[in-house]
């Protein structure tokens, strides 16, 4: 039997394929900027050609990024398979803004690349790279399509490419040589043989269809509970606010920066997580960008949804999604920016405690035993119906300078998918001190969205000086109750 291979999609992953549309696009990435000095030819252009040598070297740790979808005849299911015709120049893009780029023109360019889908006939991700920005930068802008990575994959595939060392340059590695693909039949017989044995070897492993544990919960009592809350989630309706309608393919893009230490010394004092500190500020920024476009705060239950990474040291460097989540209110309605930090940090806590997250990653192993048919129906079902009104997600970067080639990485700022009905996601991630915020949205819903980044930006400083007249809470025992979900969620 001659030897082929292909690698079986999640259920989760398989679901971000399924809710996919030509408006709701599911690619995460970033805009990173970075010095140009270190990568400028003497005709003072970018030395891209050296860019793509050295991804070409870094490729092998990223072997998915050499993988296409295949399908299962009869079953539907999507896999991944080697790529024979990967072609690197594809996905590396080049191109160039009107010396000297601004900010402006870059984000504008940002928003234009993320409202085009990826092609499903190519592996899932591009690689632009911007040169002609002002202050003698270049920027890279990444998409990487969901069903390949999630926000803490995503990161550690891009940082493969980088690293603390600015003179570090990596050997190059041997030929790819791509495995065959195998035969429609071949697929069948093998989801085949899964359907009937799964039930067994997840009731004996606890495996989920990735191969790899998962997190889930102490006994029964608690595992019903939390597919309770779990479910219950994702039943209620959500208010309809002005960031709750019909999108279309096009996005906005737009970005800001806070200072770290500030960030942490707000937690500090409150008791709380830099999660905590986050929601309170989009939930300060939300009231006011609410209240300027006429709604009545009162009559609006805002739920965020905030994804909780899964991940252990054992999947470190692989890609697929390993996350789950909390949903939670914000008390919009609070016009106290200390006293909305306060009550968002009972609230999270309240909602780590009560197994929502945990259940969920049940839920998650449960979906393996649904077939793919069945699954992808419901998927684009559950994100048409909706579980929040936006999504709040924070990635931990590194806390020191990365060189790309020696450039060093000035700043990243992430993007966070829109799904159906949501024309705002928020994305946030820590790097060198700094807390870089992405705001990706709809084009034609929010022609305000840079007056939200100067919302967020009103409110962190609002909430700064609020803490600084405020009592320390730090020692208060309910406020430092420790989440079983441990640190802030990527």
């Amino acid at each position: 039997m001659s030897y082929s291979h292909y690698e079986r999609l999640s259920a989760v992953d398989a679901a971000f394929l399924a809710v996919e549309d030509h408006d709701a696009h599911m690619h995460i990435g970033s805009v990173a900027l970075f010095d140009a000095e270190p990568l400028t030819l003497s005709g003072g252009e970018l030395d891209f050609e050296r860019i793509v040598q050295f991804t070409t070297d870094q490729l092998h740790k990223m072997p998915r990024f050499r993988q296409k979808l295949a399908w299962i005849p009869g079953f539907g299911q999507p896999v991944w398979v080697d790529d024979a015709s990967f072609n690197l120049q594809y996905h590396m893009r080049h191109t160039a803004l009107p010396v000297p780029g601004d900010m402006r023109q870059l984000k504008r360019l940002a928003g234009r690349i993320m409202s085009q889908q990826l092609d499903r006939g190519k592996p899932l991700w591009e690689l632009w790279v911007v040169e002609g920005i002002e202050g003698n930068r270049f920027a890279t802008i990444s998409k990487i399509h969901h069903c390949l990575a999630d926000g803490i994959s995503g990161r550690d595939a891009l940082n493969v490419m980088m690293g603390p060392d600015p003179d570090y340059v990596p050997s190059p590695p041997g030929r790819w040589v791509p495995r065959p693909a195998p035969r429609g039949v071949e697929l069948f017989a093998g989801e085949v043989r899964r359907a009937l044995t799964l039930p067994f070897r997840l009731m004996g492993s606890g495996e989920s269809g990735a191969g790899g544990p998962r997190k889930g919960l102490d006994s029964p009592a608690e595992a019903i509970q939390g597919l309770r809350d779990a479910a219950s989630s994702g039943i209620q309706a959500i208010s309809r606010t002005p960031l709750n309608v019909e999108i279309g393919p096009h996005r906005r893009f737009d970005w800001a920066r806070v200072d770290l230490d500030e960030v942490k010394e707000i937690r500090a004092r409150a008791g709380g997580k830099v999660n905590d500190v986050v929601l309170a500020v989009v939930c300060g920024a939300l009231r006011r960008f609410l209240k300027q476009r006429g709604e009545r705060l009162e009559s609006i239950e805002f739920r965020a949804a905030v994804p909780v990474s899964l991940r252990t040291d054992a999947d470190t460097g692989t890609l697929g999604n390993r996350v789950s989540g909390i949903v939670a209110t914000l008390p919009l309605e609070e016009a106290d920016p200390w006293l909305r930090l306060l009550r968002i940090i009972d609230l999270t806590r309240e909602l780590k405690s009560s197994g929502q997250a945990a259940g969920g990653a049940l839920l998650e192993q449960l979906l393996e035993l649904v077939p793919y048919r069945i699954s992808a129906p419901l998927a684009r079902w559950g994100a048409q119906r909706g579980i929040a009104n936006l999504v709040v997600t924070n990635v931990p970067g590194p806390e020191a300078p990365v060189y790309m080639l020696g450039s060093r990485m000035l700043a990243s700022y992430p993007v966070v998918p829109l799904a159906p009905k949501q024309a705002l996601g928020v994305a946030l991630f820590s790097y060198d001190g700094g807390l870089f915020w992405g705001f990706n949205s709809d084009w034609d819903a929010l022609p305000d969205l840079h007056d939200f980044e100067e919302q967020i930006l009103l409110e962190f400083e609002a909430l700064r000086k609020a803490v600084a007249i405020s009592p320390s809470h730090a020692e208060d025992p309910t406020v430092l109750a420790k989440s079983p979900l441990g640190e802030d969620s990527a």
